[in-house]
């Protein structure tokens, strides 16, 4: 027997994004945070959170980065050092369930940061959009098997064209997580999850 799961709408979610100085969880700096709560099925904007997040010396800044996010070393020297930005991310998401697109890079990223900070990972439930945009695919292929012949497309600006959201400048961390929060909003809907089960 299954344990019982809250409505979808009784959860807060906290949409996160993270720029980063490169791709590789591995090694790249976390250089900008976003967040922002969904509570009872609202995007709360005044309660967002957004910091830079100083640059570890040892830790370069691609230039392919600074293209997409436009953040250059100069800008985050005097930022909030990386232990104080995390323990503001872990104090939002003692609530919450951590939203996010692409999990598979902004998890590694905060789970590697914290263990180099000497800070517990706090392992929050987490819901990714790019999950739910193949659960949608799925349910469109069984309900029509010609609706969708090719894979759907996992970009979150892509996703947000596809189901006619507007367009956002992108990479600027918190514009993603609101942007993230209105995807998950139309995807739940879609997928008519009717719990946070529904949702992972």
């Amino acid at each position: 027997m299954l344990w019982p799961s809250p409505p979808w709408d009784e959860v807060v979610y906290w949409a996160l994004d993270l720029e980063t100085g490169g791709l590789d969880p591995r090694r790249d700096p976390i250089v900008a945070v976003g967040m922002v709560p969904l509570r009872e099925g609202t995007v709360r904007l005044g309660e967002s959170y957004q910091s830079l997040v100083r640059a570890d010396g040892a830790r370069a800044i691609s230039a392919a980065s600074v293209t997409a996010h436009q953040l250059v070393p100069g800008e985050v020297r005097e930022a909030p050092p990386l232990e104080e930005v995390l323990g503001e991310i872990d104090r939002r998401l003692g609530d919450g369930v951590l939203l996010v697109h692409q999990a598979a890079i902004d998890v590694r990223f905060l789970r590697r940061a914290h263990r180099e900070t000497g800070l517990r990972w706090p392992s929050p439930a987490v819901v990714d959009t790019v999950d739910l945009i193949v659960k949608a695919a799925r349910k469109a292929r069984f309900i029509d098997p010609a609706a969708q012949e090719h894979e759907p497309d996992l970009n979150l600006w892509a996703a947000r064209a596809r189901y006619g959201l507007p367009a956002y400048g992108a990479h600027d961390a918190l514009t993603d997580a609101i942007a993230t929060a209105e995807l998950f909003l139309v995807l739940r809907r879609e997928l008519g999850a009717r719990t946070l089960r529904d949702l992972r």
